[in-house]
């Protein structure tokens, strides 16, 4: 008799997001430690759903996604990369991101093949890895530096020495979650040129591609050479948009992979709601002047809180994108971030993510916790303020 499919995930609980949440429920704390912002999105986005939802698009879209929205997004991958996608073949509309990663990874890769990603990681890659039944070689990004401008990165010799004949795919998160870094083209092309070497196929998370700071520059991996016809990219508009209830993603790439995922998702969520696809069809094309105010309105909530974090005696890395940042909680006489992290909603009524559950390497990451800035000023002003009193004991 066949192992039953619950066994592949017997390693895997309550997601940390969900857990950390409730605690913040339960306490009635601050919460930073899921990655949902507290005010909506444009005006004119959410006035358009309404519209759509009153017109009667309140049934099954096609499967792909609605041809307005594949549009919109090939021509803003067009406009913004100067990436040519053909919205009928090589973009398609999934349930938010994750489903797109989770249809990409359990499309692409068998039993016992290898994915390459970073750590630390995102935790659906791991969850889906196993559903798939492949096997995660993990590469750590450490801090290059210390303080402030610390950056996490690579080494790509450890990047290389990964890869052997089973790997499959290589996952690369870009702008990366939870440490902030957005790969320069220089990494990218190393990326790309161990894809290219041993014919392995990408799988770019790029969802928080339009939440970039100090004049950094998102590229795309697929713009690297060679890397078009082997790179599966996914976006979504939750985080664009700061819609992430509404759940609606694309992934995007030469018609062979996109149509692989298809035929996965087809089994999982089939199609996505209608009405927001039109209505983000039209922000995608009207609201980029939202979209780039709300980027420097993060950048400059990423300052507040990480000056509040420093006060209070974490030492911050800043992080170059993302809704999140990186804190070391040795200077405040703490080693162990799950501990912490399950500690501080009851201690100081703010929570916090360990980073250590990001990490296959789970040593790699213990002294780190993450913290979310997509909050309103008030919000994050009270949580440093809070935090600063807990420092103090902590030092005192």
């Amino acid at each position: 008799m066949d192992e039953p499919l619950v066994s592949r995930m017997g390693g895997f609980g309550e997601t940390i997001f969900a857990e950390m949440t409730r605690l913040a429920n339960e306490t009635d704390a601050i919460n930073l430690g899921q990655g949902f912002p507290d005010t909506d999105g444009p005006p004119s986005l959410l006035a358009g759903a309404a519209h759509w939802i009153g017109q009667g698009v309140n049934q099954y879209p096609p499967g792909p996604g609605r041809i307005e929205l594949r549009t919109a997004v090939a021509e803003d991958r067009k406009a913004r990369y100067g990436i040519d996608l053909d919205p009928e073949t090589e973009v398609y509309i999934t349930v938010g991101a994750t489903a797109g990663i989770a249809a990409g990874v359990l499309s692409l890769v068998e039993p016992g093949d290898e994915v390459v990603l970073f750590e630390p990681m995102y935790d659906s890659y791991s969850g889906v890895i196993a559903l798939a039944q492949g096997v995660r070689r993990p590469v750590t990004l450490r801090p290059s530096g210390s303080g402030p401008n610390a950056r996490f990165t690579f080494d790509p010799d450890e990047l290389r020495a990964a890869v052997t004949p089973r790997t499959r795919m290589i996952i690369v998160n870009t702008p990366h979650n939870p440490t902030g870094t957005v790969f320069t083209p220089d990494e990218l092309a190393i990326i790309a040129e161990v894809c290219r070497d041993n014919d392995v196929i990408a799988l770019a998370d790029e969802v928080y591609e339009h939440l970039v700071f100090d004049g950094t520059v998102h590229v795309p991996l697929a713009a690297q050479p060679g890397m078009a016809e082997r790179t599966l990219t996914v976006s979504s508009a939750g985080k664009t948009f700061s819609v992430t209830a509404w759940k609606t993603g694309w992934v995007m790439g030469p018609r062979p992979l996109v149509r692989a995922v298809q035929t996965v998702n087809q089994f999982l969520t089939f199609s996505a709601n209608g009405a927001l696809q039109l209505a983000l069809a039209d922000a995608l094309r009207d609201e980029q002047g939202w979209v780039r105010t709300q980027r420097d309105a993060l950048q400059d909530k990423r300052d507040r809180l990480a000056a509040g974090l420093t006060e209070a005696g974490f030492q911050v890395s800043n992080p170059q994108g993302t809704y999140f940042l990186m804190a070391d909680i040795r200077p405040l006489g703490h080693s162990d971030g799950v501990d912490l992290a399950r500690a501080l909603p009851r201690l100081t009524g703010v929570a916090a993510v360990p980073a250590q559950v990001f990490y296959a390497n789970e040593d790699e990451g213990r002294h780190l916790v993450r913290f979310a800035f997509c909050k309103r000023d008030e919000i994050l002003d009270e949580a440093a303020r809070r935090l600063r009193a807990f420092g103090d004991r902590s030092q005192g």
